[in-house]
């Protein structure tokens, strides 16, 4: 049976609750969320000589998840990621959403799902998150009501299902924005961590960061992720703008991916700990966003200090950047009398 303890941890401006919950397994394995962006807060696993360690980037006080630039554990929606130029045509009718990165809008605006305060409450073994979205939320069209379930087990499997319903038709795309550190959230850089992808592409980005609407095959290339390989050597190349991001911040495609299936997106490993999380999802996609931006930005962090670039990697299981406008892509729009649904597991063990 899973234990879960809750308390107040903090106050928003405004006066309303922000609640940490405790998920505790047999293990003594233990996830911290808060309903404060639906946020996952912490997740302390054992590495291969049983230490216990918290993988995940966070901060020391629920303050420092005010408006972080980056949506550190966070929930983002309505739409996570990119639309080129903050434009998007629904049912014939053009929107302008809020241009809030470069020439695009990113992660759904500035006051997205990440920065709000969600209902929550304690299900048996789980915790249950509630947002109301409004008509005309951050220029988005119809009421959306989401719901985040979080689960995690005594195999230290944390599961994340997103429930989604409108009554207009509206692009929704929700992700959630947790770091991964497997040698623990303090120790530097995690470019020696090595990733596995269940991928043979990645998508084309140009210099603005969207997608082109081609994928490339990433035989032979930094992006080749079909064999475990370190982000390290690849972090400095051409190919495919990673240069020009700073690092890896890219969208692959789920090879063989089918709606409403939950598929395997790949695996992280940490030669240094033996930690490994195995990554399943519904979607199609999986961002692989190895911390670039990291520095400068970054509230008081869970063991007093500042995360430096590449901190941690997230690893983002989410529809593809701009399919609102790319008919090619697999289509994000949600009509009144559907259900979205979406899972993620986060499988942790060691090797």
């Amino acid at each position: 049976m899973m234990e879960i303890e809750q308390h107040l941890w903090g106050m928003t401006p405004e006066g309303e609750a922000i609640v940490l919950y405790t998920m505790r397994n047999a293990q003594g394995a233990e996830v911290k969320l808060t309903n404060y962006g639906a946020a996952i807060v912490s997740i302390v696993v054992p590495d291969r000589e049983g230490r216990m360690a918290d993988v995940a980037l966070g901060y020391k006080r629920p303050e420092g998840y005010f408006f972080d630039g980056a949506a550190s554990g966070k929930t983002v929606g309505r739409v996570a990621n990119r639309i080129a130029y903050g434009r998007m045509t629904i049912e014939g009718e053009e929107y302008a959403l809020e241009v809030n990165n470069g020439p695009n809008h990113l992660h759904g605006g500035t006051k997205n799902f990440a920065n709000r305060v969600w209902e929550s409450r304690v299900e048996t073994n789980r915790v249950v998150m509630d947002l109301l979205s409004e008509d005309g939320d951050q220029g988005y069209p119809g009421e959306l009501s989401v719901e985040a379930i979080f689960d995690f087990d005594d195999e230290c499997s944390l599961e994340i299902t997103y429930l989604a319903r409108t009554d207009r038709t509206t692009p929704v795309n929700l992700t959630n924005h947790v770091y991964f550190n497997l040698s623990g959230e303090a120790s530097g850089p995690v470019l020696d961590h090595e990733l596995r992808l269940n991928s043979t592409q990645v998508l084309e980005m140009n210099e603005r960061q969207i997608p082109t609407g081609r994928l490339l095959d990433v035989a032979g290339t930094p992006q080749d992720f079909t064999e475990f390989r370190p982000f390290r050597p690849g972090i400095d190349s051409e190919f495919n703008h990673i240069r020009d991001f700073r690092g890896y911040d890219h969208p692959f495609v789920i090879e063989g991916w089918k709606p409403g299936i939950l598929g395997e997106a790949g695996y992280l490993r940490d030669p240094h700990s033996g930690r490994q999380v195995e990554v399943l999802t519904s979607q199609p996609g999986v961002m692989i966003y190895t911390g670039n931006w990291l520095a400068g930005g970054c509230p008081e962090t869970k063991s007093g200090g500042r995360y430096a670039d590449h901190a941690g990697v997230a690893i983002e299981c989410q529809n593809h950047p701009d399919a609102v406008n790319r008919p090619e892509f697999p289509s994000p729009l949600l009509r009144p009398g559907e259900l979205y649904c979406q899972k993620t597991v986060y499988r942790f063990g060691t090797y």
